[in-house]
């Protein structure tokens, strides 16, 4: 069974025991996130279309680990000037591990 969630500003297609890297939530490490926001759910040879979520489906992950993505440079040029800025930036990152999808 797999289920098609939407957290973090994106789509993620998840099944339970699944560890997935997702953008900055909130929450402590080892503490429980309920997802409600279901697009689809497959198994047992049918599938759920949300329209467009699922009424009472979820998604229970635990929160494993936190840390930063890469630093990525952000370069901002003036034309036909001697000026230039430049900017770092490193994404937070949670890891998810899928406990259990729940049906609705």
């Amino acid at each position: 069974m797999y289920a098609v969630v939407e957290a973090g500003g994106e789509q993620i297609r998840v099944a339970a025991g699944d560890m997935v890297r997702l953008e900055k939530m909130t929450g402590a490490v080892n503490s429980e996130v309920v997802m409600d926001r279901v697009l689809m759910i497959s198994g047992e040879g049918r599938t759920v279309w949300g329209k467009p979520y699922i009424a009472g489906a979820s998604v229970k992950a635990e929160i494993v680990g936190a840390g930063k993505g890469e630093k990525i440079l952000v370069l901002k040029t003036t034309p036909k000037k001697a000026h230039n800025k430049t900017k770092g930036h490193r994404q937070q990152y949670v890891t998810l591990k899928i406990k259990e999808i729940i049906g609705g």
